[in-house]
């Protein structure tokens, strides 16, 4: 079993920035992807951004491309969300998720994850 925990939310004024972090332990070699979702009260858990831990390769929502970067530090088993120029429509719970390999299925797809973070709030006001 891994253990994802995630860090960094809270309240920023439209334009500015914030720093998410998720810490990844426990049985975390057979992690294959980590991705951030976040989702607003009465909307659908989307998909943001994912990192391929082996290839460094990462995919982004169209809402936050050129604003947000995901990154992940192998030595530190962590993988951050760095959000530029941030909206009141990116207000939401954010969370991190990890899926194996063997999940399969698209990047952005909630169900196709198997280990998730408690969430973080994000607040951005106007």
């Amino acid at each position: 079993q891994a253990q994802l925990v995630e860090s960094g939310g809270g309240s920023v004024q439209a334009g500015g920035s914030l720093r998410l972090s998720c810490a990844a332990s426990g049985f975390t070699s057979n992690i294959y992807s980590i991705g951030w979702f976040r989702q607003a009260p009465g909307k659908e858990r989307e998909g943001i951004a994912t990192v391929f831990i082996g290839t460094g390769l990462t995919y982004y929502a169209a809402s936050v491309t050129g604003r947000f970067t995901i990154s992940h530090d192998n030595a530190q088993n962590t993988v951050s969300l760095q959000m530029n120029s941030l909206k009141p429509e990116d207000t939401a719970m954010y969370y991190c998720a990890a899926k194996s390999l063997f999940d399969g299925g698209n990047w952005n797809d909630p169900a196709t994850y198997t280990y998730w973070g408690q969430g973080t709030q994000v607040t951005v006001s106007s």
